[in-house]
Formats: C-alpha cells, structure tokens, sequence
C-alpha cells in the first residue's frame, strides 16, 4: 500500500480497504472538504491516494480530522448501497445543483443521486433520515450492485 504522507488517519484507508474487500469493489473514493481519499485494487494489488487540493496547513489539519471522524463512523453500517448497476449522476443536469451536499439534513424518502440504468433514470431516495457525511462516488461515475454511495449518520 503506497501512502503520500499528508497527515491521512491511515485508520481510514484500512477502513476503505476493508469495504472494497467487503463488497468485492475495485474502488472506493471518500471526498472530505479539500480532502479527497482513493482506493483502488488492480488485481491483487491494492493502493491508496489521498491528495489533498492545493489548501493551506489549518484546512488540511481540520480535514484529516473530518477524515479521522469518518473513520471512526461505521461506513458499511451507515453507507446507503447502489441498488442497480449503472451510472450514478450527483445533479439532475450538468448545470443544475447536487441533490445533496456533505453536511446537508435529509429526510426519509429524499432523492440523493440517480442512476441512468437502461436510459432510464431512477432516483435514488435517502431510506432514513440524517446528514451526509460522506459522497463516495463521484459523478457520471459507473456503479456496481451494492456499492456504497453515500454515508448518512
């Protein structure tokens, strides 16, 4: 595992590490503030790439504690999961906003993401109420069956 030392709770990336073995993922990406944390198996290998966006010392500091609590939060527990294959979209249109933010409440039933599967789009509603801490997907990003989307607490 090749780490770039920026203050990364490497707590977190053997958390990530163990969802992509738990669910058979080749890749998993956590977005926090400017913090932004990838891990990826290319066949029996596995690494991680936490790169942090061009921030200053105290951002980066308060990002790797973010990181640090979502670590310590039960990912799988509180992941909402794809329930298609697919390609997952975080806005209704390239120019519109996100559905939803970290940090944002939601309620039960709220749409979070869609997925295009098929040429259709399938809104994908919030299944309790909370806030998001985590996006895990990127957009326009493919999706498998099962892989965790966002993380709501």
């Amino acid at each position: 595992m090749s780490i770039k030392k920026t203050g990364v709770d490497q707590q977190l990336i053997r958390d990530l590490a163990g969802i992509l073995n738990d669910t058979n993922l080749t890749e998993i990406q956590v977005e926090l503030g400017d913090l932004k944390v990838r891990v990826s198996r290319q066949a029996q290998a596995m690494h991680a790439v936490a790169a942090p966006l061009a921030v200053a010392a105290p951002v980066a500091a308060a990002a790797a504690q973010a990181a640090s609590a979502a670590a310590s939060a039960d990912l799988s527990k509180n992941a909402v999961p794809s329930p298609m294959v697919g390609t997952a979209y975080l806005a209704p249109s390239p120019d519109a906003k996100p559905f939803v933010e970290i940090g944002q409440k939601v309620k039960e039933g709220q749409t979070l993401l869609i997925i295009e599967a098929m040429k259709t789009m399938n809104q994908i509603p919030s299944p309790r109420a909370g806030t998001v801490t985590a996006i895990l997907i990127e957009d326009a990003q493919p999706v498998e069956y099962g892989m965790p989307l966002v993380v709501l607490e």
